[in-house]
């Protein structure tokens, strides 16, 4: 009963993940038009992308008090409708300003509702069983980012970029009327002793916020290149006091004490530059497709719908591999696959045979796949049953911060890249975007030193099925 309770909460989940995600990926394809309909420019659009991250980075701490306060169904339900109303929004959005309002109106949806979604598998999930509900559940968020350009490409290319976020009205739906029914009633928790940590939340808001803002604002040309630095230091600073803060208070809203669990630590300083690496493909190989390549939204998500095929494929042997062989193990040799198959992009051209760039989006599928899964079920491995819901505050932060800053490093690199080759800003060649693939593959390479540190033992709790 426990494992078909557990199993079914976890797919419920996976839904919401699967729409979150799916909603973010197809505007990724739509970003070409949609800054044709704002009248601004490609890399500039990254902040209506980047603005939904930084709302989730603000708002995440906050879900895991809310969630205890109020219960997971309820907050997890609440969270999707409030989606659905900032997605109608985002629809109606006639220009840039606007459309960023929104996205954090959907970020702070987002924000309560995959943590809040997580939460719930982690409290049903025994560590045995872990393993597949970590896989149940990161699978559509591989998924989703691969699904996304095709469909909105297809919706940009023949509808109207606008229905990408009225797809999420029917999904959102769903989703509500499977939560209801399947994750279990909890009492509301109104104890004094967990009132809500404010100053930890303004610095924490502040620090996560100022950071990710600050990295994005490399991308801005006509922003001088000390100002965003100013405030990438700023907001490290007010994390740094939010940390010490944190110390000395008996309910802080982020416990940062929780980092004193080695495996839990590695994913969240390496972990985190996997997951940047892993949110740059959906990224920039859609603009590569269509701007370098010159390809229609549709046609480039065609394309890079094979890596779907590949996450697909690795579903059944994630858990296989993690079951057999020590994750450090796994996260290097396959780290090597992924930073290998990372440079194979770098070198596609307009001219290389179509089943070539099939090949190379779905074996790159498949080692991004089992990649992230492994890290997020390490993440979890060795943490104890009173400290599951700081630790997924903590690492859903984390996580959402990597794929915005995923996005942003995209962005970066690639302007980069133009001005090392000599380009007009704005106008991105097939040169541009080989070197910022070169780039990613260099740090997708160097960082892998990391997992090196990693005991044999680590996370045996989780690989051995009681």
């Amino acid at each position: 009963m426990a494992l078909k309770r557990s199993t079914t909460i976890a797919l419920t989940v996976a839904v919401a993940f699967f729409m979150q995600n799916l909603d973010t990926t197809a505007v990724n394809t739509a970003v070409p038009a949609m800054a044709h309909s704002f009248g601004t420019d490609v890399i500039h659009l990254s902040a209506g992308i980047t603005s939904y991250m930084i709302a989730l980075a603000i708002f995440i701490p906050v879900s895991g008090w809310i969630a205890d306060r109020f219960g997971t169904r309820k907050v997890f339900c609440a969270a999707i409708v409030f989606f659905i109303i900032a997605s109608v929004l985002c629809g109606t959005s006639q220009n840039l300003t606007q459309f960023v309002i929104f996205r954090v109106m959907q970020g702070m949806a987002g924000a309560m509702m995959t943590p809040v979604g997580r939460l719930a598998v982690l409290k049903s999930t025994s560590k045995g069983e872990l393993v597949s509900a970590m896989n149940t559940i990161t699978v559509p968020a591989l998924i989703a980012p691969i699904l996304g350009p095709l469909i909105g490409g297809y919706l940009t290319t023949y509808w109207s970029w606008h229905w990408i976020f009225l797809l999420n009205i029917p999904i959102s739906i769903f989703c509500i009327i499977l939560a209801w029914n399947n994750m279990p009633k909890e009492k509301e928790e109104k104890d004094i002793k967990k009132r809500f940590d404010k100053v930890g939340f303004i610095l924490s808001g502040l620090g996560f916020a100022g950071f990710m803002y600050g990295v994005e604002m490399f991308s801005h040309t006509e922003v001088h290149f000390w100002i965003p630095i100013v405030m990438i230091i700023v907001s490290v600073s007010l994390i740094y006091l939010n940390v010490k803060y944190s110390k000395h208070t008996s309910n802080p809203l982020i416990d940062y004490s929780i980092l004193r669990i080695d495996t839990y630590r590695m994913t969240i300083t390496m972990g985190t530059i996997t997951r940047m690496i892993i949110g740059v493909a959906p990224y920039l190989v859609p603009l590569m497709f269509q701007i370098g390549f010159g390809l229609s939204p549709f046609e480039s998500g065609l394309l890079f719908v094979a890596t779907m095929a590949g996450n697909l494929s690795m579903k059944t042997a994630t858990v296989w591999t993690i079951r057999h062989f020590p994750f450090r193990n796994i996260l290097i040799v396959n780290g090597i696959l992924m930073a290998f198959f990372t440079l194979c992009t770098a070198f596609l051209l307009p001219t290389t045979p179509v089943w070539l760039i099939v090949l190379v989006m779905f074996l790159s599928g498949m080692t991004r796949s089992m990649q992230f899964t492994s890290i997020t079920t390490l993440a979890f491995s060795d943490v104890p049953s009173d400290k599951m819901t700081p630790a997924n505050s903590l690492y859903s932060t984390i996580q959402q911060m990597s794929s915005g800053l995923g996005i942003a490093m995209g962005a970066v690199l690639l302007r980069f890249s133009n001005v090392l080759n000599g380009g007009t800003a704005g106008d991105y060649t097939v040169p541009d975007f080989r070197l910022a693939f070169i780039f990613v593959s260099i740090l997708a390479a160097i960082h892998l030193y990391g997992y090196s540190k990693l005991k044999p033992d680590d996370g045996n709790s989780v690989r051995n099925k009681k």
